[in-house]
């Protein structure tokens, strides 16, 4: 027998206990609560209690599963009830009490509480899918098509959706017939740079080294990312599939995942996961009955940002300080231990047994000719609906920011989507017709990168948000080239000049001058793209920067020490003391007319007295440059 028929008949035994285990299913109520890190930050734990309770204290005959994330991150806790007689419904914005009645209306009373609902669902298999949501319409989910509706805790669930049918299809190949399939499929590194991931496998395939490693990269730490930590805590063996068949075309006999620390679900998730598949003969030794073995390794990183970078990350798995080396040679070459070394990060592992699953052909119908496939975008920022999406390449920033996060929170204008992470680009409003992809970004003024996309407001001042990305580089760099340790110090120190009032109009040069030669002269990608956001902010947000330092002004009145609160008498009610009971520092006083006063040498310009004001006044102002308000100040007949 084939090592590829011992394969199938292995896992074709697998799966026919998972079924027979999950047919106890059939015919109960189902309610799949999402429980990744952003339910449970917000109480999806205490939720799924509730339920639990209920349930047991009424003896249904129903179960509560906790799934990962299904990507509406603005509306969690989540959960979807799968009643039968009702088609599957998905209700946000849970709590106790909400769970409380879910269970006596709906499971008990057949009341679908649809005040709740945010969608209606199908279910195959006991597997939900959304059948009817907005967004829906522009998102198209291939790895994400499983977050959210199966448990990632239980093989079985992976397993009754095909799961690890691609590994088996890859051990009936040679090695290099699952390369040129990759290959052919243009799978680009979803990590950034956008590497074929294809020519990489087979660079380090063809090495005459025998001894050869494959590492997942999930050391996640962009601002406003986390596509990598959803996906390893909403379906890991999916991961875990990617990152076999990677290391049996490679290769390898040894795999690792670099996972930060600070990811403690992903970090638990994963090691379960490879233990369930490692239980069943599905990793490990003779892996399905074939002749290929494999051991997969969790190692934890410290949180460095500069360890995303691979030869960084190399270097701290070897026992050295995480700092990038020079290239050639490439991890493909000399890598780990100096030996052959394929890193790819989560999201490009994840497609790799949908390929061999569906086939090249199948994968380049999707995106664009240079970018196939789709893309994973973290949502974070002043949209109405945060979350994780999933979108062909070539779908628009305004069809992301408009049909799939719903447009600007609190009606405000949209003002630029900083995208590529903290050395990507910030993008303004004329832009928003650009199609995701790799070339048409950069030529744009900003990158792919991991795929972490923060959306701007209005109040957003774009020289700020230029200095605290830079800060955040900054911070990160490893400082082992000078012109990345020294070079972004002197580019912070300009931007924060600025934002202070104390710029000089030939800070623009020297900025621009200086982000040159710190691209030029730094080793690494975090050195090379630390001034993307200030040049892309340079290039489309100029008059902001003119503002700034000519007249010492912030535009959007977000710069502290160029703004001051002022509180308008004509609108202020005076019997009213809201503002001066919500001063943390009392700076708030009455005259002797009972006019309100700011005291702005106390004042630390917290917005507390905005928000308190009564919105039927809105008699609390903030004015830029300050000056403004000291004249204003004398109006009053204030000393």
């Amino acid at each position: 027998m084939s090592e590829r028929k011992m394969a199938a008949a292995a896992l074709e035994k697998l799966k026919e206990q998972a079924g027979i285990n999950r047919a106890s299913l059939r015919g109960k109520t189902l309610i799949l609560l999402g429980a990744a890190t952003c339910g449970r930050a917000v109480g999806a734990l205490e939720v799924a209690k509730t339920f639990r309770d209920e349930i047991e204290r009424l003896q249904l005959d129903a179960a509560v599963v906790e799934v990962g994330c299904m990507g509406h991150c603005y509306a969690e806790p989540m959960a979807i009830i799968y009643k039968p007689g009702f088609s599957g419904i998905c209700y946000g914005y849970l709590n106790e009490g909400v769970a409380s009645r879910l269970v006596q209306d709906f499971l008990v009373e057949g009341d679908p509480c649809v005040e709740f609902a945010l969608a209606a669902t199908g279910i195959n298999d006991f597997i939900p899918t959304f059948q009817d949501f907005p967004r829906g319409i522009v998102e198209q989910k291939t790895v994400m098509e499983h977050c959210g509706f199966i448990d990632p805790e239980n093989i079985e669930d992976y397993l009754a959706v095909g799961g690890y049918g691609s590994l088996a299809a890859a051990l009936d190949r040679e090695p290099s017939g699952v390369i040129k399939e990759i290959k052919a499929s243009g799978l680009r590194g979803r990590g950034g740079a956008g590497f074929p991931t294809g020519l990489k496998w087979e660079m380090c395939s063809s090495s005459p080294e025998s001894t050869r490693y494959v590492i997942c990269n999930a050391d996640e730490g962009d601002p406003g990312a986390f596509m990598d930590r959803t996906i390893l805590e909403s379906n890991p063996h999916l991961v875990i599939e990617g990152l076999a068949i990677a290391a049996y075309s490679a290769g390898a006999g040894k795999a690792y995942f670099y996972v930060r620390a600070e990811y403690p679900l992903a970090v638990e998730r994963i090691k379960k996961a490879l233990q369930q598949a490692a239980g069943l003969g599905i990793i490990g030794k003779a892996m399905l009955g074939a002749e290929y073995s494999l051991d997969i390794e969790v190692f934890q990183g410290s949180g460095a940002f500069v360890c995303g970078e691979e030869t960084a990350l190399i270097a701290s798995m070897e026992g050295e300080p995480g700092l990038p080396r020079h290239r050639p040679p490439y991890p493909a070459v000399a890598g780990l231990f100096g030996k052959p070394t394929v890193i790819d990060n989560v999201k490009t592992l994840s497609y790799v047994p949908l390929i061999i699953k569906n086939g090249a052909d199948w994968f380049k119908a999707t995106g664009t000719e240079k970018s196939p496939g789709t893309a994973i975008f973290a949502l974070a920022g002043k949209l109405v609906s945060t979350g994780l999406t999933e979108v062909p390449m070539g779908t628009t920033l305004s069809q992301i920011i408009y049909d799939v996060g719903s447009g600007i929170a609190g009606n405000k204008k949209f003002k630029a989507v900083q995208i590529g992470g903290p050395s990507g680009g910030c993008l303004p409003e004329e832009t928003l017709e650009t199609p995701v992809d790799y070339e048409s970004l950069s030529k744009a003024g900003a990158m792919m990168g991991s795929g972490g996309m923060v959306v701007l407001d209005e109040n957003d001042c774009m020289v700020e948000i230029a200095r605290f990305f830079l800060d955040f580089t900054q911070k990160e760099s490893c400082g082992k080239c000078t012109f990345c340790r020294l070079g972004t110090k002197h580019m912070l120190d300009i931007l924060e000049r600025i934002t202070k009032g104390k710029g000089q109009p030939e800070d623009i040069d020297l900025l621009l001058e200086l982000a040159e030669d710190v691209r030029a002269g730094s080793l690494c990608n975090l050195g090379k793209t630390a001034p993307n956001p200030v040049l892309s902010t340079l290039r489309y947000f100029r008059r902001e920067y003119d503002a700034h330092i000519n007249e010492k002004r912030c535009p959007s009145l977000m710069c502290k020490d160029l703004i001051a609160y002022y509180i308008l008498p004509d609108k202020c009610e005076r019997s009213c003391d809201a503002c001066v009971g919500s001063c943390p520092v009392e700076a708030i006083f009455s005259n002797e007319d009972r006019i309100k006063v700011v005291n702005q040498e106390k004042c630390v310009k917290c917005d507390s007295c905005m928000v308190a004001c009564p919105p039927q006044y809105r008699a609390v102002i903030k004015v830029s440059p300050p000056e403004e308000v000291l004249r204003r100040e004398r109006e009053k007949g204030v000393k």
